[in-house]
């Protein structure tokens, strides 16, 4: 395999632990009952894959006008 597969593998299981440590223990421990932290945990996933798709936005705009972009830094 080809290092860059290594790379954002690594970057993904990293952004996942953080995602877990950061925000879904904290929302799920905020809460008592059962149904309280399916949702803390539910809202939290809702937050997780909004944040990827902004994050696979940014990142086609960037693709889109790379030539653009990196005439900036000639």
């Amino acid at each position: 395999m080809e290092p860059e597969v290594y790379l954002f593998g690594g970057a993904g299981v990293v952004s996942l632990l953080a995602f877990t440590v950061l925000i879904l223990i904290p929302a799920m421990g905020s809460f008592g009952r059962k149904w309280e932290k399916a949702t803390a945990a539910l809202l939290s996933l809702i937050l997780l894959v909004a944040l990827v798709a902004i994050g696979v936005a940014v990142g086609g705009v960037v693709i889109y006008f790379w030539d653009d972009i990196s005439g900036l830094f000639n």
